[in-house]
């Protein structure tokens, strides 16, 4: 079979390559897979700033069909369509582990980087118990998208970060900007902001400025966002800033936005070790600060029932569709910021 290979440590390094199918042990089960998104890891991969063990398949956001079951599985069959949580390999008995977060486990070695991946036609998954039934009559193309929904279920529904009347500020109108926006609103923002620059513009922002459920957009570049901003909140500032960007400048701005006492929502990768941080500035303010990363088992079935009811129209993100032979010029069109979403299909 095909696949899309990180073959060795450094910038680059990635082919499309020919590997075996994968064979299964008794726990396990095979998946065939139907779609598969590319996330901002892989290309964070793609860069050698996402740690990573080589030889591996990329892609960890997937939405596929059981073709074969292990010996000792007894909760899934051949022919269920899954999605599943990226958990895969942590240890199950660590504090983290034991309190319900085994995304931040040291042990975890997640499909796409930690282990063989989604981006071929069949991905081994040595834990099914980390796998969701794909609700009926849901199209592939969309449940491959539940991950990355996931997520920002994790940080903004389950953080309780957004409140009912809260005024939203989204920094970086990516997919994961996107989807925490639309979020934000069903959750009952009273005002959802969305700020890019002119390389978000033709795709990105146009794409925002489409939407019913955000209501103001902002060019950084074109426009004074802390005076657009002090406009729409009396001065006051915004209750909640979701910096989805990993831009140093969108964090340094972020701050500026925010009321004192407001909340901060970390959900993007800066891709480096260190950036210029407005320590005082935030202490000063008294904000509160969230990290995040990844997703909880709590969040799964809510990103469901979310996209069975269509309250987030993931399908409306998809903007590159092919197989992996386009893995290149859909790397390039994401980092330039003409792409929402791409998608393999298989």
């Amino acid at each position: 079979m095909k696949a899309l290979v990180k073959t060795t440590k450094g910038v680059g390094n990635i082919e499309v390559v020919e590997r075996e199918k994968p064979t299964i042990e008794s726990p396990e089960v095979l998946i065939q897979i139907d779609t598969a998104a590319v996330c901002g890891t892989d290309l964070h991969i793609y860069h050698d700033r996402f740690p990573y063990w080589p030889p591996v398949i990329l892609g960890h956001e997937f939405a596929g069909t059981i073709v074969e079951v292990g010996s000792s599985v007894k909760d899934w069959q051949v022919g269920d369509r899954v999605v599943g949580e990226p958990h895969t390999m942590a240890c199950g008995k660590c504090r983290l582990c034991r309190t319900g977060n085994p995304q931040i486990c040291n042990e975890k070695r997640s499909p796409g980087w930690g282990i063989d991946g989604a981006f071929a036609r069949f991905m081994r998954f040595p834990e099914p118990k980390l796998l969701h039934r794909i609700p009926e009559g849901m199209d592939a193309s969309t449940a491959c998208l539940a991950e990355p929904l996931a997520n920002i279920v994790s940080d903004l529904v389950l953080n309780h970060a957004v409140q009912a009347g809260d005024v939203v500020l989204v920094s970086g109108p990516g997919p994961i900007g996107v989807m925490a926006a639309l979020t934000s609103k069903y959750m009952g923002a009273a005002k959802v902001i969305v700020v890019g620059t002119n390389q978000d513009e033709a795709t990105r922002l146009h794409f925002c400025r489409n939407q019913k459920s955000i209501d103001t957009v902002i060019n950084v570049q074109n426009e004074n966002e802390l005076d657009i901003i002090n406009e729409l909140t009396n001065g006051m500032g915004v209750d909640v800033v979701v910096e989805a960007s990993g831009a140093a400048p969108a964090i340094a701005m972020g701050v500026q936005a925010l009321r004192k006492m407001g909340t901060f929502t970390a959900i993007g990768l800066t891709g480096t070790n260190d950036i210029s941080f407005p320590y005082d500035s935030f202490m000063k303010k008294a904000i509160k600060f969230h990290f995040n990363i990844s997703t909880k088992y709590e969040s799964w079935e809510p990103t469901l029932v979310m996209l069975a009811n269509g309250m987030i129209p993931v399908e409306e993100y998809i903007t590159h569709r092919g197989g992996l032979e386009n893995w290149k010029s859909m790397f390039e069109a994401l980092e330039s910021g003409k792409a929402m979403k791409a998608i393999f299909e298989f």
